[in-house]
């Protein structure tokens, strides 16, 4: 069987990838006030929640990339092996953070006794 092309028009690529570019400057923006503002409330908490900020951040860069990704697939199995990949990263780093965030935890605990 013969997978169809996907037929998008270039005029319609290109505003899908300029909508991702808006998206991503103002998450941008938010990330920057975001941080700037976790500086000024020392707390015993304040690492961990820098360390879960740039997470987030990671995880939206991840995000914008894959959807670039996707705009420029030409059939649909490009576009699933796209997805699948995505996925497979998004959890390979959940994991990855999860530990890095458990440690920090802990380590955070320890510094208290």
């Amino acid at each position: 069987m013969i997978e169809p092309k996907l037929e998008v028009p270039a005029e319609l690529r290109d505003l899908a990838e300029k909508t991702i570019d808006q998206a991503e400057k103002a998450f941008g923006l938010f990330f920057d006030a975001a941080t700037k503002s976790m500086a000024t409330v020392p707390g015993a908490g304040t690492e961990v929640s820098k360390q879960a900020l740039a997470f987030t951040e990671q995880n939206m860069k991840s995000a914008f990339e894959h959807a670039r990704k996707l705009v420029h697939a030409t059939d649909l199995q490009e576009a699933m092996q796209i997805q699948s990949e995505f996925l497979r990263s998004q959890f390979t780093s959940a994991g990855d953070h999860m530990r890095q965030m458990t440690g920090s935890i802990m380590q955070s605990g320890k510094g208290k006794s």
